[in-house]
């Protein structure tokens, strides 16, 4: 007679799950027991937050569901950062956590899971009723498919000891959702868009997730090309028009020099398949002089307290934008597409603020130097913090090879987003973009990567500070102690975890360091020591004082 916990095992293989991250505990070992012998690899973590984060990145590389297992109590509470960051990013995921048993009068790991939970934006389901226990553990896929946020499934681990009492496995998730077809838009729609657009002369066509997910970047392009216009990207679409010469890179706090002053001038932003973040939109500040036209399979009035968009077209991205560029003029709009703008985007430094040298590395030098050595088909990963700004303007990395998930903003991901896009994609090398502090919060999963053979670069940018912190002291008149650490031989760290580290205070040395790399595969740490002067244009808006460096804006004249 099978135990709840293998049927529940089983009901989890059905969901064609290839990679579950898991740290066992008394609540879930013996469902993660039965589980890897199901078929589904399981990685093993060190630390309860790095299998849902890693996870989330799974789901983003697959374009599934990501799925991992905690235990009760402090298992549980452990994923409390990660799950607001799935939450925020849209990104479906399955977590099977156990719960404290029922029948205990006493037992100390028991917490009232579930608030916890659902206070991050994530849903809940208890499984307390045997026989419905597999359904319920099903239907938490659906969910998760159909609302694109995390589901946490709670099972008392004395009820998964019982003997199961017999019925027949759900259907999978997969098997019962209808395969709904995109929507195209409204004709009154298209006509009043095509109306609104024929009215600018200085067009941005923005996409983001939602278009990367539509395969609508061809047609943005084309829609781009018919009205003159420039492309741009949210941040986590960045790299959707890599390889066009009028694509500004990302819209937002993370643009360039250039990108911001043009998107000064611009009269219509065309967003199509993007969200009008705070971020995204500079808090209202990066388009002062466009309307904005939103195209969109859910468009929203407000997000994160702002009016979106002047004009909004519910459609499927691709179908939308295909629909208002055949409704435009068939004569295309020279617009600002000009030989002076496509030299400006390609030659032009993403920033062009100077510092004083103080011996180290320069960030952005750093940055360069890895774009020009890291080869075009490995999978590259951008953790998030002070340095993810420099590693986001690698203009020549297309999207789906460059995975950014930063929404809630919280450092310390980026070891555990490597992880699960090394095991989306084990036949590439992942190279992790990471700093030092970051880096640090969970240096620990590198035994992890090593014990699991996944192959990661991991390279950091090591100012040995808590980088955001510092220049926002420093800004205020404030001395920095409690943000400056020392520059921590990250190499030697990762040295005793049995993978590779190179200190590299040299950028001549790169080319030859990753070629070796490339030859032998494995993991290593890539140790860069850069200086703590150079302040990121975000922090050099958000805190003007404080910092050494000098600005120099780009020339608008004769672009277009």
């Amino acid at each position: 007679m099978s135990k709840v916990y293998e049927i529940l095992a089983r009901t989890f293989a059905n969901e064609c799950v290839g990679t579950c991250f898991a740290l066992l505990g008394d609540a879930n070992m013996n469902f993660a027991t039965v589980l890897a012998d199901l078929g589904p690899r399981l990685i093993y973590v060190r630390h309860e937050h790095c299998a849902v984060s890693a996870a989330m990145s799974h789901a983003r590389a697959t374009g599934d569901v990501g799925t991992a297992t905690v235990t009760c109590g402090p298992g549980l509470t452990q994923v409390l950062t990660a799950l607001p960051a799935a939450v925020r990013a849209g990104i479906p995921l399955v977590i099977f956590s156990g719960e404290a048993p029922l029948g205990a009068a006493w037992y100390n790991q028991e917490i009232d899971q579930a608030p916890l939970v659902t206070a991050t934006g994530a849903a809940y389901l208890r499984a307390h009723h045997v026989p419905r226990m597999a359904e319920t553990l099903r239907n938490a896929f659906v969910q998760a498919r159909e609302e694109r946020r995390p589901m946490v499934v709670g099972v008392p681990f004395d009820l998964q000891a019982q003997n199961w009492p017999g019925g027949d496995l759900p259907a999978p998730s997969r098997d019962i959702i209808p395969a709904l077809r995109p929507q195209p838009p409204h004709p009154d729609d298209v006509a009043e868009a095509a109306e609104l657009i024929r009215s600018a002369e200085r067009v941005i066509v923005m996409g983001g997730l939602g278009a990367v997910r539509a395969d609508a970047g061809a047609a943005l392009r084309a829609l781009a090309e018919r009205t003159g216009a420039l492309l741009a990207t949210t941040l986590p679409a960045r790299g959707l028009f890599h390889d066009d010469p009028f694509s500004l890179g990302v819209a937002g706090g993370f643009s360039t020099t250039l990108a911001r002053q043009v998107f000064g001038e611009a009269d219509l932003l065309i967003a199509v398949g993007a969200q009008l973040t705070q971020h995204n939109m500079d808090k209202g500040k990066l388009f002062p002089k466009a309307r904005i036209l939103q195209i969109d399979a859910a468009p929203r009035t407000l997000s994160q307290g702002r009016v979106t968009a002047d004009q909004q077209m519910r459609a499927d991205a691709r179908l939308g934008t295909e629909a208002v560029a055949d409704a435009l003029d068939a004569a295309p709009r020279p617009g600002w597409r000009t030989d002076a703008m496509a030299r400006a985007i390609a030659e032009t430094p993403f920033d062009t603020a100077d510092f004083p040298g103080d011996g180290a590395l320069d960030p952005r030098a750093v940055v360069g130097a890895l774009d020009a050595a890291l080869p075009r088909d490995w999978e590259m990963v951008n953790s998030s913090g002070h340095c993810s700004f420099y590693f986001a303007n690698m203009p020549g990395r297309p999207n789906e090879r460059f995975h950014t998930i930063r929404e809630f903003g919280a450092i310390g991901n980026g070891i555990s987003y490597a992880m699960g896009v090394a095991a989306a994609r084990p036949d590439r090398p992942v190279v992790l973009f990471d700093g030092d502090g970051s880096l640090m919060m969970h240096v620990q999963e590198l035994e992890t990567i090593r014990r699991h053979g996944l192959n990661i670069l991991i390279c950091a940018l090591n100012d040995g500070a808590y980088g955001s912190e510092i220049h926002k002291l420093r800004s205020e008149g404030l001395p920095d102690d409690g943000a400056v650490f020392g520059r921590t031989d990250l190499a030697a760290i990762a040295r005793g975890f049995g993978v590779g580290g190179e200190v590299i205070e040299d950028l001549s040395d790169l080319p030859r360091l990753v070629e070796t790399f490339a030859r032998s595969g494995g993991a290593a740490v890539f140790d860069f020591p850069v200086s703590d002067r150079v302040a990121s244009p975000v922090i050099r808006r958000a805190h003007p004082g404080g910092h050494s460096g000098t600005e120099r804006p780009v020339s608008l004249e004769g672009l277009w």
